[in-house]
């Protein structure tokens, strides 16, 4: 079985019927469709996405609004599971994930893709209550000067979450919540340097040792979400590091695309790993973590 754990509706033009058409293609079973709330003031210009609510009845003008993701599950339950991320700033964060759960079976929280520290209270509050409620968390890191654009209008950046150390501060503030790391700010710390920092997606040879190996080892509450360019490229940059990374930590690595390529199926199925390891990454841990294993 395949379960890709990170995609979003309409995400790159792909409605529903191409959507599923891809997952045919590339074997997936099941897609974990989450939403991608990002206030409209602090989304990448440019970005391609379509906001279909926006368009056609005014409503939020959000990458993925979770309106959406309901109506692909509604069109075929058994091929998508609902993921949400409400904004933790909206004091009506927690009422909204509990009536997702309530009313819709919400499995996962997320994206959480804001302009803000994941080590906020209001965040935080919002993280363990997920974990109450048995749902891994999806964060999506970027830096400030990896991101940094040439215009100064309206951001000069677009980060998001804050450094590998707030992440080491919400693993050690919500002990009982799991949380997939994601995207340019997470993955460019497999290797052990700050280069991450300055540059979206760290090529050539990796420094053992990085912040991604030494969280692994020391929080058994992180998970990696493998999805989209920059996994691909941190996973590529060292063929025999990565294979060694994910038998040392088989239960810890996720599939999944944020995209509708077969790069990172290629990629792992070319590393030799075991059967057992294999399944793993491809549904088994998922499952686990949605308690649906």
């Amino acid at each position: 079985m395949r379960i890709d754990a990170h995609n979003h509706p309409n995400w790159y033009g792909y409605s529903f019927d191409r959507f599923v058409e891809n997952m045919d293609k590339n074997g997936i079973d099941k897609t974990c469709i989450i939403s991608w709330e990002t206030p409209e003031s602090e989304h990448i210009i440019g970005q391609t996405w379509i906001v279909s609510d926006y368009l056609t009845t005014g409503g939020p003008p959000v990458p993925a609004p979770f309106s959406q993701c309901i109506d692909f599950k509604m069109r075929a339950p058994e091929r998508f599971i609902l993921g949400y991320g409400p904004d933790p700033r909206n004091p009506k964060a927690i009422d909204q994930l509990h009536s997702g759960i309530l009313n819709f079976d919400v499995k996962i929280c997320g994206e959480i893709k804001y302009r803000m520290m994941y080590d906020n209270p209001d965040a935080i509050d919002l993280f363990r209550y997920a974990g109450e409620q048995g749902l891994p968390v999806i964060l999506h890191f970027d830096y400030p000067e990896a991101t940094k654009q040439k215009y100064i209008y309206p951001r000069r950046n677009w980060w998001y979450g804050g450094d590998i150390d707030t992440l080491e501060r919400v693993l050690k503030l919500c002990p009982e919540t799991n949380f997939l790391g994601h995207a340019p700010g997470f993955w460019c710390h497999i290797s052990n340097d700050d280069e991450g920092r300055t540059k979206s997606k760290p090529t050539g040879p990796v420094i053992r040792g990085g912040k991604i190996e030494q969280f692994l080892d020391k929080y058994p509450n992180l998970y990696c979400d493998c999805s989209a360019k920059s996994a691909c490229v941190a996973l590529s940059r060292d063929l025999d590091y990565t294979k060694e990374l994910m038998m040392a930590h088989p239960d810890r690595f996720v599939f999944a695309r944020d995209n509708f390529e077969s790069t990172l199926i290629d990629l792992v199925n070319g590393l030799g790993l075991p059967e057992d390891v294999l399944d793993q990454f491809y549904s088994g841990n998922m499952l686990r973590l949605m308690h649906m294993a």
